[in-house]
């Protein structure tokens, strides 16, 4: 779709992050901005920041796992501005370790945020898009989903975020398939992005206290904690320049968005295994980041 000057885009988990420098590619293209965020201060320093910078930008506090919340979002949305022609689905968070160390509520917060989140987007935004499309044939809209390579590829401590990064691409599949049997103005795509120099380690800051673990992190989920910081921070590109690629791809009318393509032969590897019905195989040696979380998983389980 072709992204206008004064089109509107929400963004939720739009105040840090993936979700700001969405937030930052729309302004630098005109759009009008709406940033949704569970964290006021960084929703409003950002709504700031695009506003300094000549944007029209709003801020709407947001809980994505509460549909009445999302719900609200999309109220005030219609309200100040409108139906928007983007919605970015992309609040998200992480937890990882062995997958039985998870506990009942590491499952409930990550699939909260992960796939209600979307969930909750989806369900909210879409039917105001398609009506949006109904009356005006010029109007057109997207909703992009972000998930993850993690959605494409497993590996060891991975757990619930490869989990929820699957759901999401099924999700984001899924309606692609139904919004074709309603015409071309309202699309929708998956982001797939690998490592990007965000904060998303730190997302426990935001986690509910009624989800919080009674005990501390085990050995093997430090572990995990320390190689998934390493990785971030070794992103090779950064969160504006995940965000040009997502909206080039949107222009193009992409639904696969992969901002680091060169992963994708072990997405083949995984898909071959699935096809033949071998077990899965990781070729370790072929993929340090993936050989050092294995090492140092394994290392602290002999512990």
């Amino acid at each position: 779709m072709n992204i206008e000057r004064n089109d509107i885009a929400v963004i939720t988990g739009g105040g840090s992050g993936l979700g700001k420098a969405f937030g930052e590619e729309a302004a630098r293209r005109g759009m009008r901005v709406v940033i949704a965020d569970i964290e006021k201060d960084s929703m409003k320093q950002t709504v700031e920041e695009l506003r300094e910078q000549g944007a029209t930008a709003i801020g709407v506090h947001t809980d994505v796992t509460d549909s009445a919340s999302v719900e609200a979002l999309s109220e005030t949305v219609a309200d100040r501005f409108g139906i928007p022609n983007l919605v970015f689905n992309n609040a998200g968070v992480a937890s990882g370790g062995p997958i039985w160390e998870s506990t009942e509520k590491d499952w409930k917060w990550v699939c909260a945020v992960n796939v209600d989140g979307v969930a909750n987007g989806v369900r909210t935004f879409t039917p105001r898009m398609l009506e949006a499309a109904k009356k005006d044939p010029r109007y057109k809209g997207c909703v992009v989903n972000t998930a993850s390579m993690a959605g494409l590829v497993t590996a060891p401590g991975m757990g619930i975020y490869s989990v929820s990064k699957h759901a999401v691409i099924a999700l984001s599949e899924c309606l692609y398939h139904d919004l074709e049997l309603m015409g071309d103005q309202v699309t929708t795509a998956v982001l797939c992005p690998s490592y990007v120099t965000t904060n998303i380690s730190q997302s426990y800051r935001n986690r509910p206290a009624d989800l919080a673990n009674d005990k501390g992190p085990t050995k093997a989920q430090l572990a995990t904690q320390a190689i998934s910081s390493k990785d971030l921070a070794n992103g090779s590109l950064s969160a504006a320049e995940v965000a040009r690629i997502t909206f080039e791809a949107i222009g193009n009318g992409r639904f696969y968005i992969y901002p680091s393509p060169e992963l994708l032969p072990i997405v083949k590897n995984r898909l071959d295994h699935i096809a033949h019905g071998t077990n899965p195989d990781i070729p370790y040696d072929e993929i340090p980041m993936f050989k050092e979380r294995r090492d140092q998983l394994q290392a602290a389980l002999s512990n």
